[in-house]
């Protein structure tokens, strides 16, 4: 709860100030990349080890962070404490590991004391620092510059603009670093298989759709109703119609039987070739289901013939299917 004499202008006008001092900060970063940024990248792309990255308080918030980020994009990472470090951990790290330590003074202490057990190991060490003079940047292989102009804190005191910093130039280096290892949205989904971005961009239609038994054919030759018989045990609110070679040559469902109604015919007598809709609307069984899911509802459609490289029918799926998987 705000005092009294606190004015909501006010509240505003410091969130305003502080969103306008951290967007300067990352903007002069932009600035100042040069070659010391290739060379981080190149590190993190020939490392045959993994990537360390460590940082104290605030800066090993943000450390976390960055190593999340590597990891799900294509380059091993994890999150060394340097405190913990100085107490067993550093056994974690290895001479074909590349550390990338932050501090935004670059004279953290617990970071400093590890700096000789690093290098003694033989570990590439990359500084993330806002003093390039500090003990840290002058130990490092190779020094990232974050300075910021000033704090975003009213005191110049807590870790803001410098945090904001720091998190854009690690989210900079895996961003750089994921496309010059040529890391694919396919590779992010396959590190995210739990999310949905992994079941959108790694089911295809095969992995759901009805096939054999389950898939609803009957031949040219069957009546409307051997057709509808087939659609009702097969439950997809449609059935593919082939020709005595087996190809497909038509479609039936639930929406053609319920305009061939209003048309006020006899169904009883009709066969499926008559009523069937000819030249029907057809997916690859190897695309990915999301293509599925978009043709469906560009073409107001709630299922889809799948065909095998060859063009032979080999499956069928509705919506529904696609709504059970997750991919709409």
């Amino acid at each position: 709860m705000t005092s009294p004499e606190i004015r909501a202008a006010d509240i505003l006008a410091l969130a305003r100030r502080t969103l306008a001092i951290e967007a300067a900060a990352v903007q002069a970063l932009a600035d100042r990349l040069g070659a010391s940024f290739v060379a981080a990248v190149e590190a993190f792309l020939h490392c045959p080890g993994r990537v360390v990255v460590s940082g104290m308080g605030k800066s090993g918030h943000i450390a976390r962070k960055i190593a999340a980020t590597l990891a799900s994009t294509g380059t091993p990472a994890f999150f060394v404490h340097p405190a913990e470090a100085s107490h067993g951990d550093l056994g974690m790290i290895t001479a074909q590991d590349v550390v990338l330590a932050l501090s935004n003074s670059g004279e953290s202490a617990e970071l400093v004391t590890i700096l000789p057990l690093i290098k003694r190991k033989g570990a590439r060490l990359i500084a993330m620092t806002g003093n390039a003079r500090s003990t840290l940047a002058r130990e490092a292989d190779i020094h990232l510059d974050a300075q910021v102009a000033q704090e975003a804190c009213p005191h110049n005191l807590a870790p803001t603009a410098s945090t904001t910093a720091a998190l854009a130039l690690g989210d900079a280096l895996a961003v750089a670093t994921l496309y010059a290892r040529g890391f694919t949205a396919e590779d992010f989904a396959r590190t995210h298989p739990g999310g949905s971005l992994g079941r959108r961009l790694l089911v295809h239609v095969r992995d759901l759709m009805h096939q054999g038994d389950a898939l609803p054919v009957v031949r040219e030759s069957a009546s409307l109703k051997e057709a509808l018989l087939e659609m009702t045990r097969k439950g997809l609110g449609m059935t593919a119609i082939v020709d005595d070679a087996g190809r497909l040559t038509g479609v039936f469902t639930d929406g053609d039987l319920r305009r061939l109604l209003d048309r006020d015919v006899d169904v009883r007598n009709l066969m499926i070739r008559e009523v069937m809709t000819r030249n029907p609307r057809t997916i690859s069984e190897d695309v990915l289901a999301v293509e599925a899911a978009r043709l469906m509802q560009e073409a107001r459609v709630n299922g889809l013939l799948a065909l095998d490289a060859e063009g032979r029918l080999t499956g069928a799926l509705n919506m529904h299917d696609l709504l059970r998987a997750g991919v709409v």
